[in-house]
């Protein structure tokens, strides 16, 4: 299984250098978890600088993988992450779901970097 963080579904829509990077694992739809936070985060992002229409589009794509709710106990779950490794909410909550279903957690943010499980792929020029 599979959790791309908000930054790769970004790069990835975006074309980005590293899009590449997050390509096939987006497109193994059948591995691929979307937590909900996600959404929002690709949401303000995009909406920023691209048309509504194309917008939705792109959050159809992402919900071509299973979304998973931020539930009570997946939002507690996160909160002892965050504690741990200082991550800030919605990144807690994306890898506190990525862990409980045991799924590499693709990423470009180095927030993740050297945690259990994460995949992490440095920005360009970072």
């Amino acid at each position: 299984m599979n959790v791309v963080d908000s930054s790769g579904w970004i790069e990835f829509f975006r074309a980005g250098a590293n899009g590449p990077v997050f390509k096939p694992v987006i497109e193994d739809r059948n591995h691929l978890l979307v937590p909900t936070i996600s959404l929002f985060e690709v949401q303000r992002v995009l909406s920023r600088s691209l048309p509504a229409d194309l917008v939705k589009r792109c959050l159809d794509v992402m919900r071509l993988g299973r979304v998973l709710d931020l539930t009570d106990a997946r939002a507690v779950a996160a909160a002892h992450i965050a504690a741990r490794h200082k991550l800030a909410m919605a990144d807690s909550a994306m890898y506190a779901m990525a862990r409980e279903f045991d799924a590499s957690f693709w990423t470009q943010d180095a927030d993740y970097q050297g945690l259990d499980g994460v995949r992490y792929q440095p920005r360009p020029g970072a």
